[in-house]
């Protein structure tokens, strides 16, 4: 199959397909709570009428069920941004929802879930979750799409049939993976055997910046080396999944997973693939220059070329778990005397009230960000004193124009502008990521007409931003999502690794 469309000559009204989206990216170090509320959860119709033509791997899930002429129930579209590790509240509540659905009795099981999910009480979120789900429906197939960023356990492969992640970052192929799992499970439904599977990982932490599948280097040749395995004979999908690293647990980083048709060992197709992985593993490490270096590189970029220079402050990321109040990199380039400024969204409900409360048009100072801390971490530095105008209140709402997410509609919480002269700070209510120009236009700033474009963003906002740039330079600020692991207090990660062990220097591929 070309898709995950089929052929009504194929139809059959009798089967029950349970489709559901569960997602949420943990990194183990952020300081910002996890609660149900935060998953924005639709149970039940309301989810079902989201599923429909959603540009995710649920939207694929729908499309391929309703092809099929099946009853379709999706008990549950819930997706949190990154924050700190999920309240079991929370998790019980989400998987309570999905159990009860399964129960009433399903031919099929298709969820789009994340691959790096930690509860307070379950290190392996999903894992938990698909051991409950085999348990209640052993006999039930199950298709699982994850994301590139997924920290891949035993217990994940050993309680699905098909699992099979996404093969871009920045992620536009969320739809397509989607249909790969359902073109694979069709396999199954049309009376194919179950296929095998088998997951194997190399002694390796990869940095997040290095996963960039848009550029030339080691992780768009290993995604290559993926895609030519999968076109061989007997080789259903084959992901390089990068990891995320910011998450405490033995797992954490790159994985190999193979689906293979009964007849071929999923072990060899993945072992050769991680073996050219561990072979290219300096291709996975990021070293970030000083501070100091970037903000005078961006200085030169900006007198070279124009603006805006995007600089971006990958420390304190949005979409890794950052609290997005670190002031480190806006502190530095205005300290530099950087000028002509456009920067944010800056988490800090605190400022915003205050700004809403002295009005629109009113001059105002406030003490800005640096105000959560993170165990482990230094502790933040006094806030940023800033003097400005409040230019614009808004209700922080805005729809996605794409190419990531297209057409979802956003909100940051209330949002203030605050023109300080030589910046246009954004300050919201929530974390956020600069998903789309919007982000600014909508509370009346043209990004296009910045020097200098600060945001706390490390990949998502680059499909939409790149463009507009003169130049891009990557600035290491403070806070939990760093690239510096000397930083992170691991206790749980597998050791030795690659690079923080630089001993961990002999491996050979084997099955996990």
């Amino acid at each position: 199959m070309s898709s995950a469309h089929v052929s009504d000559s194929r139809r059959i009204s009798a089967i029950r397909i349970v489709i559901a989206r569960q997602n949420h990216e943990t990194n183990t170090f952020s300081p910002l709570p996890t609660p149900l509320a935060a998953f924005n959860p639709l149970w039940g119709a309301e989810a079902l009428a989201l599923a429909d033509g959603m540009s995710t791997a649920l939207g694929a899930f729908h499309r391929y069920a309703e092809g099929l002429g099946a009853e379709i129930s999706c008990p549950l579209v819930a997706h949190a941004w990154p924050s700190g590790p999920v309240d079991d509240e929370a998790f019980e509540a989400m998987a309570a929802a999905l159990l009860a659905d399964i129960g009433l009795g399903c031919d099929m099981i298709l969820l789009d879930l994340h691959g790096a999910m930690v509860t307070q009480s379950h290190d392996d979120g999903e894992g938990e979750l698909l051991a409950r789900i085999r348990r209640a429906a052993p006999g039930v197939p199950v298709g699982v799409a994850l994301d590139l960023h997924g920290n891949i356990t035993r217990k994940m492969v050993e309680n699905c049939d098909v699992l099979i992640g996404f093969k871009t970052y920045p992620h536009i192929d969320m739809f397509e993976t989607g249909a790969h799992v359902c073109r694979v499970m069709e396999q199954i439904r049309s009376g194919g055997a179950r296929p095998r599977m088998a997951l194997v990982q190399p002694p390796l932490l990869a940095h997040t910046l290095m996963m960039n599948t848009t550029v030339d280097g080691a992780m768009a040749d290993i995604v290559a080396l993926s895609r030519a395995a999968e076109a061989e004979a007997g080789v259903l999908g084959v992901t390089f999944f990068g990891g995320f690293p910011a998450a405490d647990l033995a797992e954490a980083g790159p994985c190999v997973v193979a689906v293979t048709t009964a007849d071929l060992d999923p072990a060899a197709v993945a072992g050769k693939i991680a073996d050219a992985v561990w072979a290219r593993r300096e291709g996975f490490v990021y070293t970030q220059e000083p501070l100091a270096d970037s903000i005078a590189a961006s200085r030169r970029a900006a007198e070279q070329y124009g603006g805006p220079v995007l600089m971006l402050d990958h420390g304190d990321n949005c979409m890794s778990g950052g609290t997005c109040d670190n002031m480190d990199v806006l502190e530095a380039a205005l300290e530099a005397g950087l000028g002509g400024i456009v920067a944010g969204p800056f988490h800090d409900p605190q400022a915003v009230a205050e700004a809403f409360a002295a009005g629109s048009g009113s001059e105002i100072t406030l003490e800005l960000g640096n105000k959560i801390a993170a165990e482990g971490f230094p502790a933040p530095r006094p806030p940023l004193r800033v003097t400005g105008r409040v230019s614009r209140l808004g209700d922080g709402r805005y729809t996605i124009t794409g190419p990531i997410y297209t057409g979802m509609e956003c909100a940051m919480g209330r949002a203030a502008v605050i023109d300080t002269g030589t910046a246009k700070l954004l300050v919201t209510e929530t974390t956020h990521e600069p998903w789309d120009q919007s982000v600014f236009l909508s509370v009346g700033i043209d990004p296009a007409e910045a020097r200098y474009l600060v945001m706390k963003s490390r990949m998502y906002c680059r499909p939409v931003f790149e463009p507009l740039a003169s130049a891009v330079v990557e600035c290491a600020g403070g806070g939990v999502t760093g690239s510096d692991y000397s930083l992170f207090p691991f206790r749980k990660l597998r050791r030795p690794i690659y690079p923080l062990d630089l001993a961990a220097d002999r491996w050979q591929p084997e099955e996990v």
